[in-house]
């Protein structure tokens, strides 16, 4: 029941109507007897300044922020971790005495997921898309020790954009930045090759991948009868494949995976994780995993 010590977190985007985390993590405080309630809230573009400040002013413990606001909210923080710098977006704020902190858990739901399959190292990874997600997917990779990511796109530019761009900040240095929280993160170690190419070149890429993630929305709901990317003769057994589209859970691209005798990671799980990254980040507590990732399942129905 709410009441007057009601710990409020939520989410702020437009549209916020379609999101699955309110059931998640409503479920989720529900089974810890946690005295939280999260809230969808609907912020124009205009107005996310205001947002962040009222949010503040209100006591509001931590949001989530989705689109279009994950780029632009990092201006109106006080405090920035490193991976949000380096992948220029931010999911998770939380707000401790008066200040604001922002955070991308996607980065970590996403890796967190194919690690439950396989190890990270020296692997060699096949990222489809060069957006958002394919930018905090590569950090991500990076940190965790893999020795090959090959970025395809439509256009290979922008493929060839984002993985330059990826290296040199891998290299960079950020000491200067005064909205920078402690960099935690040891980036000495990564020795990391880059290639990219157009869809033409994605069949000889998986042939010699060990990972493909496809970070595009091909197949997602409504138009779930899309294309795949990559039908089930050009993958191979021991490919790992991964699609961040949740629903439908099981898209096109896994359904053609499947066929190949290939390891299949839903796109649930990446919300599950990130999900679960955000209840640590405001109630310093661990998930219930099973909780969260029964009310997906039953909202994807």
């Amino acid at each position: 029941m709410i009441n007057g010590t009601t710990k409020v977190v939520g989410v702020i985007g437009n549209p916020v109507g379609h999101s699955f985390s309110p059931a998640m993590f409503n479920a989720a405080f529900k089974s810890m007897n946690m005295n939280y309630v999260y809230v969808p809230f609907k912020v124009e573009k205009e107005n996310l300044k205001y947002a962040i400040r009222g949010a503040k002013a209100f006591g509001i413990k931590g949001i989530n922020v989705t689109i279009p606001h994950k780029q632009k909210v990092i201006n109106e923080l006080d405090k920035f971790s490193i991976m949000a710098n380096l992948i220029g977006a931010v999911n998770t704020i939380d707000f401790k005495n008066g200040k604001s902190k922002g955070y991308n858990t996607d980065c970590v739901g996403a890796i967190r997921a194919i690690k439950e399959v396989c190890d990270l190292r020296n692997k060699s990874v096949v990222i489809v898309g060069a957006g958002g997600a394919a930018r905090a997917i590569s950090f991500q990779l990076a940190i965790e020790g893999v020795n090959n990511i090959n970025m395809i796109n439509r256009s290979p530019k922008k493929a060839k954009s984002l993985a330059y761009d990826i290296k040199t900040l891998l290299s960079a240095d950020f000491t200067d930045n005064s909205k920078l929280d402690e960099v935690t993160i040891d980036f000495s170690h990564i020795d990391l090759n880059f290639e990219y190419g157009s869809l033409d070149e994605l069949p000889k890429s998986i042939a010699n991948a060990d990972i493909l993630i496809d970070t595009t929305p091909v197949g997602m709901h409504p138009n779930i009868d899309d294309e795949p990317i990559a039908k089930h003769e050009e993958m191979h057994s021991d490919l790992v494949v991964n699609d961040i589209v949740y629903n439908p859970i099981e898209t096109s691209l896994l359904k053609e995976a499947k066929k190949a005798g290939a390891t299949l990671i839903y796109g649930t799980k990446m919300l599950l994780y990130q999900g679960a990254e955000s209840f640590k980040i405001w109630t310093g507590k661990e998930a219930p995993l099973d909780v969260m990732e029964k009310s997906i399942l039953e909202s994807i129905k």
